[in-house]
């Protein structure tokens, strides 16, 4: 599976200004489910210090080839050994040199001497050093003597230096989803996956709508989760501001009824259909032309409401029913009780239940504890990141596909 849980990486971090990025490449990392070891050059420790990747890794920070008590922890070829993936951001226009020529003067080049992980690198530097010959030469050098050598980058964009051009170093969430890529195909190679994400807008006036606190962060992470593992995935959102996972098809909607006709005509063919948006149960009864006026000594306002249509009743009941069926449901209490009330009416065959009374999970959190209903168990998974959570449910999905 294309994914990030359990992999062991060695984060390289040599001496350019892109260093600082290093730190957050390190938290998105471990956020995905990695577990991740920081080596340090000399000049990198010039731009940021040990102790700040020590704290985000809660790792020792590898930085000197002879350290007696590094070695005695885990000595540089252990380490070398222990990686799934060595991981170079930023690597400089020197640091590229000195790996083209073989060296081993410090315990990064060393490592990749000694390494049967695959290595990749994350270029950073100057367009003009980028750009020159010799930097080319070298690069070449090492696509000749590394087949497998996995270049990230570089980027291209205004720099530093204020210069625009190719040598940025790209942004951490990008190397993350570029890691991911590195590993084994996806347990859901060769399927469709339709998925619903985020709130719905049920429009009262021109300027007025009801809606709800849903931010699509745990739809988007299942897109992203379900396109890691192969998948051909389509994600029917509602108005979020999310930037579209690589790999996935999207389709913008506004209203239930554009989710719901979105959603039958996507369905069909699919292999799994997860319902996560949280869908306005009912809309006004009439959307007027113009803005309504508070009137003279107007105190109240009555608004009839009629029932939106149930979407994920609605697929799971097709004829053209996707081979399995997932709802989410948000509540604030009762929570395994509600779930298995909405299994059963629903159609579904998996309900995932979270309590979003609470404020460090569910709605706009970067976070989420669920527990997993099935018709004949049920299982908790987090509290962990919504990344971690998407993964884990969509190995859970892949399995009762028999994948």
């Amino acid at each position: 599976m294309q994914t990030l849980v359990n992999k062991r990486i060695v984060v390289g971090i040599t001496g350019g200004i892109a260093a600082y990025k290093s730190a957050e490449l390190v938290r998105e990392l471990m956020r995905a489910g990695a577990e991740v070891r920081v080596v340090m050059t000399d000049a990198a420790k010039e731009f940021i210090t040990p102790l700040t990747l020590q704290a985000l890794s809660g790792k020792p920070v590898h930085h000197s080839l002879l350290d007696e008590e590094a070695e005695m922890g885990m000595g540089h070829i252990e380490l070398a050994r222990w990686a799934d993936l060595l991981l170079v951001a930023p690597a400089t226009a020197d640091f590229i040199a000195r790996m083209a020529a073989g060296m081993g003067n410090d315990l990064l080049t060393t490592l990749c001497l000694a390494t049967r992980a695959p290595i990749a690198l994350a270029p950073a530097m100057n367009e003009k050093m980028w750009l020159n010959a010799t930097t080319q030469a070298n690069v070449q050098r090492l696509r000749d003597t590394y087949p497998d050598l996995r270049w990230f980058g570089p980027d291209a964009g205004q720099q530093a230096c204020g210069d625009v051009g190719p040598g940025r170093m790209l942004e951490p969430e990008g190397l993350v989803e570029l890691a991911a890529g590195c590993f084994a195909p996806g347990l859901l190679t060769g399927r469709r996956v339709v998925i619903t994400a985020g709130p719905t807008r049920e429009a009262i006036d021109p300027v007025r709508y009801l809606s709800n606190h849903s931010s699509g962060k745990m739809g988007f992470a299942l897109a992203r989760a379900a396109a890691e593992a192969g998948a051909e995935v389509v994600l029917i959102a509602g108005p979020v501001d999310l930037a579209t996972p690589e790999r996935v098809t999207r389709i913008d909607v506004v209203s239930a009824q554009q989710m719901y006709e979105a959603a039958l005509a996507r369905s069909p063919g699919a292999d799994l259909f997860i319902a996560t948006a949280a869908v306005a149960d009912f809309r006004p009864a009439e959307d007027a032309a113009h803005k309504i006026k508070k009137q003279p000594g107007q105190s109240e306002m009555t608004l009839k409401l009629v029932q939106n249509p149930d979407i994920v009743a609605g697929v799971a009941g097709s004829d053209k029913r996707p081979a399995c069926v997932v709802a989410f449901a948000a509540e604030t209490q009762n929570v395994e009780d509600y779930a298995r009330r909405k299994l059963s009416k629903k159609g579904v065959d998996w309900v995932v239940a979270n309590d979003v009374s609470r404020t460090d999970i569910g709605f706009g959190s970067d976070s989420n504890e669920i527990l997993l209903v099935g018709r004949d168990h049920s299982e908790p998974f987090g509290p962990a990141g919504k990344q971690q959570v998407a993964r884990f449910l969509v190995e859970a999905f892949a399995r009762s596909l028999g994948t």
